[in-house]
């Protein structure tokens, strides 16, 4: 028995080992009966799964800490102005004048209010904010709701400071309503 015969089916193999004795095959398709499991990202019937907040969503939440910051300042407004008013209505110097006449005109408790109004869309504003990483399709909708309202309510009474709020909310109902909103807000939570 000669090993060197290469025709010989029981000597050792020549060069490299031949496949399908006991050496595992590198870099061929698997065995009979086991397919292949699609790569991780892939899902069937739509588009890829978000893993982090897109680009436009992420947007979407700075103007509303914007939005926010705003609403702040506008508190403070309204209650210096409340706080004034109230003090300043008593003056006999103040009564000629037509421009702080136009201020008195609207009543302290009116200021107080538009103070507690404003205070409580701001709270409003953060509480969705604070939503975007966590929440589901209910705070995408509250969102594209809050957006809509705060856009109208910019346009009165207040042009000029309302136009920012405007702007703002039209964008931020706008970021999070596109399809980049919806794949974010609908992702699977496990």
């Amino acid at each position: 028995m000669s090993f060197g015969d290469p025709n010989n089916p029981y000597g050792a193999p020549q060069g490299q080992q031949q496949p399908g004795y006991g050496y595992p095959q590198q870099g061929q398709a698997p065995g009979y009966g086991y397919p292949q499991a699609p790569p991780v990202q892939q899902q069937y019937g739509g588009a890829p799964v978000p893993t982090t907040m897109p680009g436009s969503v992420s947007g979407a939440r700075v103007m509303l800490w914007v939005i926010v910051g705003l609403q702040i300042l506008g508190v403070a407004l309204f209650a210096f102005a409340a706080v004034g008013v109230n003090a300043a209505k008593n003056d006999e110097t103040l009564k000629e004048d037509a421009t702080f006449q136009q201020l008195a005109d609207y009543s302290a408790g009116m200021l107080w209010g538009l103070v507690v109004f404003a205070l409580a869309w701001a709270v409003f504003a953060a509480v969705l904010a604070l939503k975007f990483n966590t929440g589901g399709n209910g705070v995408r909708i509250t969102t594209l709701i809050f957006g809509i309202i705060t856009a109208i309510l910019g346009l009165y009474p207040f042009v000029v400071i309302g136009l920012v709020h405007t702007v703002l909310a039209i964008l931020v109902a706008v970021f999070v309503g596109n399809a980049n909103g919806k794949a974010w807000f609908t992702r699977p939570r496990y």
